[in-house]
């Protein structure tokens, strides 16, 4: 699979990444319903066998469980995949999650990342939120010292504009900026990612299925079913009416754009956004063996200009 290199560091990575955000199974804020370890485990293992040499994950991610069971996957291979996980979201006894970025929670987050990840360094750290606003250069200062103690190869920031990188690169530079991007949801085209390219951030676009709902496997009937503690059940705007309804009709249109070149529509979805001279890779999850199949080929297939303009024409005539 070809490589591309991310921003200014010297890790040359794949168009596509493993995201384990879901794996983190249930039981918290922002879970995706109840997973299976063992089905986790035999994922991560396929992607790596599909040529995918990346990891995402965080600590809030099951809080602690998601970086747990990346550990467990990778612990016996010959050849680990690089690995890249954030902080700046932590959690009590309660299971609540706050958000800090002072300097010793940072450290003591990076420790117990490399403890469940079972790592000696991380090959890419990222603040995951930037908040609170207040504490962003206490802990992008923190980040600059974890780099050169070792602790960490590079670092990057996920969900930051482009004013709040421009303020804290004053202190280090950005290795990276992971954000949000699907064709339907473009926020960061008109400052963020011309931002990045200019200074040679790295873009590694998270959601790029929109949370799976552009994959061609969703209908009413799977909405309704989905597990209580399912955060896209109240919590994603785009399952929610009107736009779910729309948001199955644009499927439509991207099975018609992929059949002819026999890719499914989470392939046509992937491969929109790496379109985009400014996205370095998109990050893509899975939950069970077999569903990366259907989505590996948009490392490399790319949508010509008619096949854009007819997903261009659809959003257009159908506005949210």
């Amino acid at each position: 699979m070809q490589l591309r290199k991310l921003g200014h560091s010297d890790l040359e990575i794949t168009p596509i990444g493993f995201g384990a955000w879901a794996i983190g199974g249930g039981g918290w804020a922002f879970a995706w319903g109840p997973q299976d370890d063992h089905d986790s485990i035999t994922t991560i293992h396929e992607a790596l066998d599909l040529g995918i040499n990346w990891i995402d994950t965080a600590p809030v991610y099951g809080l602690g469980h998601s970086e747990s069971v990346v550990g467990k996957a990778i612990k016996e291979l010959p050849k680990k995949p690089l690995i890249f996980t954030k902080c700046a979201r932590v959690w009590d006894d309660h299971r609540q999650i706050g958000k800090c970025l002072k300097k010793e929670s940072i450290r003591r987050e990076c420790e117990a990342s490399l403890k469940r990840l079972g790592v000696e360094t991380i090959d890419l750290y990222q603040i995951h939120w930037p908040e609170p606003v207040e504490d962003i250069d206490e802990g992008w200062e923190t980040m600059v010292r974890l780099k050169e103690e070792g602790k960490v190869r590079w670092i990057g920031v996920s969900n930051f504009s482009a004013a709040q990188m421009g303020q804290i690169s004053r202190v280090g530079p950005i290795t990276s900026l992971q954000p949000p991007y699907s064709i339907v949801r473009r926020d960061i085209e008109p400052d963020i990612l011309p931002y990045c390219q200019t200074n040679n951030i790295g873009v590694l676009v998270y959601s790029p299925m929109q949370s799976g709902l552009l994959t061609g496997a969703w209908n009413r009937g799977r909405l309704d079913s989905l597990p209580a503690d399912d955060w896209r059940r109240e919590k994603n705007r785009h399952f929610q009416e009107p736009l779910f309804t729309r948001n199955l009709r644009l499927v439509e249109v991207l099975d018609e754009i992929g059949k002819p070149h026999k890719k499914s529509p989470g392939e046509v979805a992937i491969s929109w956004t790496l379109r985009h001279p400014a996205v370095t890779a998109a990050i893509v999850g899975a939950r069970k063996p077999g569903q990366l199949k259907d989505l590996i080929g948009a490392s490399q297939w790319r949508l010509s200009e008619p096949e854009i303009g007819l997903i261009e024409k659809f959003l257009r005539e159908n506005p949210e």
